[in-house]
């Protein structure tokens, strides 16, 4: 059972990930930002810096996923990650233009044909507004220039990219605004009762609503 939960900077991913692990008692496979040395320059300068910053995640996840995915899901191991390798072209899509967004559609088609495909995508939405908090919240320096209108950009192209289908793979849509995963179990176990449900998992209780 492979999982890959999405959704915009600071809706709450990898702390998701990190929660629903001992449920599934899964392997976690978290995304690394901290090792890319153009994403505070990206911040502050993105016309300037958007093509390094998105080379660089893009190589760099496909050497996690790469590294990883085939060897844990061939061991018969369950895993959650806190983001997929098919969302980097999103970011491309809003961060670069012309022969640099063709030139990385080519490399993004090329790797991401290497790469296993989740079996269930966890989709966490939230307004800009309560994104805009929880990013103030956990306070990032690398994030603390970050733009309002660059997180709605992100909101709305999270939202189109997630309403089509993504190469057959089930998306399971999550408000996330009035949930509280940190403080409230009760929270944690809504979600994973929904995601035992759309992947017929048990037990689980059916059509357990998420109020």
């Amino acid at each position: 059972m492979y999982i890959a939960i999405e959704g915009v900077i600071g809706v709450g991913k990898t702390t998701l990930a990190r929660l629903l692990q001992p449920a599934f008692e899964a392997e976690l496979l978290l995304e690394v930002f901290e090792e890319n040395p153009f994403l505070s320059d990206f911040y502050a300068d993105r016309a300037r810096y958007a093509f390094q910053t998105q080379i660089f995640f893009l190589l760099s996840r496909y050497r996690q996923q790469n590294n990883n995915v085939p060897d844990l899901l061939t061991a018969g191991k369950s895993l959650i990650a806190d983001y997929t390798f098919a969302k980097d072209a999103l970011f491309a899509g809003i961060n670069l233009k012309g022969d640099e967004l063709e030139m990385y559609h080519k490399v993004h088609e090329a790797l991401g044909e290497k790469i296993p495909k989740p079996d269930l995508i966890v989709y966490l939405q939230a307004t800009t507004d309560t994104l805009m908090g929880r990013i103030a919240f956990r306070d990032r320096p690398y994030e603390r220039q970050m733009e309002r209108a660059y997180i709605d950009e992100l909101n709305l192209a999270y939202e189109k990219f997630f309403s089509k289908p993504l190469d057959r793979t089930p998306v399971l849509k999550i408000d996330t605004n009035d949930l509280n995963i940190v403080q409230n179990v009760e929270h944690i176990k809504l979600i994973e009762n929904r995601i035992r449900e759309t992947l017929g998992l048990t037990p689980y209780q059916p059509a357990l609503p998420m109020a």
